[in-house]
């Protein structure tokens, strides 16, 4: 019995539209506030180095956390990938930062989610690599020249377009949760209803990785909001974007994806993790400080290898001109 069971109109959405949008998906109290409360910390401790380091002024060490986002980025700083939850593409070091911390693994495996996601694809669940933080600041606020889909609006994409080719026929769903409200003035997603069903679009690699517009229609394009705790599923060919942040306040969510288990990933060099088991519970990751573990392993490995490479499509293709 699933803790909440998708009725069957839900899942006719899922299947019919690509996507769907559930309210109070994960606990605020038992989930979301630890999750806050972790980053606040971290982020502290990072703002700390600088202010000691002279990169930002001592006072910052008294702001929110969402000034201390915003005090970041106006020093020119990269707040992102020591918050983020994946090690980048390119040249890796052996110390490049991440965060695995044990509130983020406890959103990774929590069962309500799961439980939705099983509905999905089956109950042999994979956590995907491919996973991120995005805390954005207000639009107003960045330089004219922002191009970084984790700080400014995501371009129009497929997920299955992060992936490598050998995980074309993989079964995947995203989970896009909502830390803070998304709503339209604040840059929430919005998606192409029905574009899961035509095929792989190409993409171009620069700015973003994006599908030109020149390729695409999106007047049938849905805003699609979500309160903090809730979540935005959908499949990996269903193409969407964000919009742009308007407010005067960050807009903070996870990026989360899931695959049926066996199946690539799309990126083989970064590590996965058996979420969920009925054929073998023994399976399942259980302990947050092994999978930091996993990404710390990965990590050593990976700092004396060649720059990773985690997108398919060429700088030069004639469709990007």
């Amino acid at each position: 019995m699933f803790a909440q069971s998708l009725s069957a109109a839900q899942l006719k959405q899922f299947h019919d539209s690509g996507y769907l949008v559930i309210d109070g998906i994960v606990d605020v109290r038992t989930v979301l506030h630890p999750l806050i409360e972790e980053y606040d910390l971290l982020l502290s401790s990072i703002c700390d180095a600088w202010i000691e380091q002279k990169l930002l002024e001592p006072v910052v060490g008294q702001y929110s956390f969402a000034d201390k986002i915003r005090a970041a980025y106006s020093a020119g700083l990269d707040f992102f990938q020591p918050l983020d939850i994946s090690l980048p593409p390119g040249e890796i070091q052996s110390d490049t930062p991440f965060h695995a911390g044990p509130a983020v693994f406890n959103l990774i495996t929590n069962e309500k989610l799961l439980d939705i996601v099983e509905q999905l694809i089956g109950s042999e669940l994979t956590s995907n690599p491919i996973q991120h933080v995005r805390i954005k600041p207000p639009a107003v606020e960045l330089n004219d020249d922002e191009i970084r889909a984790h700080i400014t609006h995501t371009d129009w994409h497929q997920d299955r377009a992060v992936t490598l080719e050998e995980a074309d026929t993989t079964e995947m769903v995203t989970v896009w949760v909502a830390v803070t409200d998304a709503t339209v003035e604040n840059g929430c997603l919005q998606v192409i209803p029905g574009s899961h069903r035509e095929a792989m679009q190409r993409h171009c690699p620069s700015p973003q990785l994006s599908i030109p517009l020149s390729q695409l229609n999106v007047d049938s394009a849905v805003p699609v909001p979500v309160k903090a705790g809730g979540a935005v599923l959908f499949h990996p060919q269903t193409i969407h974007a964000s919009l742009t942040n308007l407010s005067d306040s960050i807009r903070w969510s996870f990026d989360l994806r899931y695959n049926v288990t066996g199946q690539s990933t799309g990126r083989p060099m970064f590590p996965e993790f058996i979420v969920r088991s009925k054929q073998n519970s023994a399976s399942v990751t259980v302990d947050a400080n092994r999978w930091r573990c996993m990404w710390e392993e990965a990590r050593d490995v990976l700092s004396v290898e060649p720059p990773v490479v985690i997108h398919r499509w060429p700088e030069d293709s004639v469709y990007c001109a």
